[in-house]
């Protein structure tokens, strides 16, 4: 016979299974309560206009008069287009100008930093400060700098003999010059982020390499660099959607020139949305560069998904 009295569930069982139902809800609802902010904030000023591109780039509007459905016919246009081309090939040779120098740079500072020698926190505030500078004004400041007649740049090089070139009105040295600015105001920020992970690295593990005699290049290898992947992920992710999406130094240095061999996308959707007023085909051109991101970051955060391998042999 079934023993029924065994398969029901005490009442006392029961209040305490419904006080941790109610226990739980209240605990979910505290912490939606608490997102709600950001995720409202989130909701408003990420997504939302995210999903407002994507519609406007399916119209043919000139901000003024009402737009006008015209379906793919915009995207149509950019991929036949070949100064978007062009603008394309310009943000990618930016971003592998800026990313490799500007990372090395940091990598090599926070390296050096990380000895603790005399006035190091000086050194800290003095590279961190072109970061917090606004870059409209350096970008006054290096114009000025790179001045074919008057500029610093060829004055120093004038009294080696060397005679400097046109540095922002020569295709060829326009867009180095872009990078380095860049890569001046940067790395300082770089190199903060990784000096912190240099000093999360425990000391045991360095100690242990010396003892099984690893050379100091192999110590860095093998031990510094693998512990150093989550800060360097962090840097390049960041660095690299911040390099994508780079128009203030090229907006006040050279307006995309000269002959559009600085005009990246950014500065490209500026121009067809707010000079040309052709608002569909700049958000269009925005959708590329968002997905040109997408697909970057996507790209970086598989590769740096791999896990990190001590190897002291």
């Amino acid at each position: 016979m079934i023993n029924h009295t065994a398969s029901r569930v005490s009442p006392r069982r029961r209040r305490r299974a419904e006080r941790r139902l109610v226990r739980r809800l209240r605990d979910t609802a505290e912490a939606y309560a608490l997102l709600a902010p950001s995720l409202f904030g989130f909701l408003l000023f990420l997504v939302a206009p995210i999903f407002g591109v994507a519609a406007l780039s399916l119209f043919d509007w000139n901000l003024m008069g009402a737009p006008s459905f015209v379906g793919l016919d915009n995207y149509r246009e950019l991929s036949a287009d070949p100064e978007v081309w062009r603008a394309v090939l310009n943000t990618v040779y930016y971003v592998l100008l800026n990313i490799p120098a500007q990372t090395v740079l940091a990598l090599l500072l926070a390296l050096a930093l990380n000895r603790r020698i005399r006035g190091g926190k000086v050194f800290r505030v003095a590279f961190v400060l072109p970061w917090m500078a606004m870059p409209v004004a350096l970008g006054i400041i290096w114009s000025w700098v790179f001045d074919p007649r008057y500029g610093a740049v060829n004055q120093v090089l004038g009294m080696v003999g060397i005679d400097g070139p046109n540095w922002l009105t020569d295709p060829a040295w326009a867009m180095p010059v872009i990078a380095s600015v860049n890569v001046w105001q940067y790395t300082g920020y770089t190199m903060l982020i990784l000096l912190a992970g240099l000093q999360a690295i425990p000391h045991q593990l360095h100690e242990a390499a010396m003892i099984d005699g690893t050379s100091p290049a192999q110590r860095f290898f093998r031990v510094t660099l693998p512990l150093l992947r989550p800060s360097l992920s962090f840097v390049l992710v960041t660095n690299t959607i911040g390099s994508f999406q780079v128009f203030d130094t090229v907006f006040v240095m050279t307006q995309g020139g000269p002959g559009g061999a600085t005009d990246v996308l950014n500065f490209h959707i500026y121009q067809q949305g707010f000079q040309l007023f052709r608002t569909g085909f700049a958000s269009a051109l925005a959708m590329v560069l968002f997905g040109l991101i997408l697909l970057v970051t996507a790209a970086q955060l598989v590769y740096f998904r791999k896990r990190t391998v001590y190897d002291f042999s």
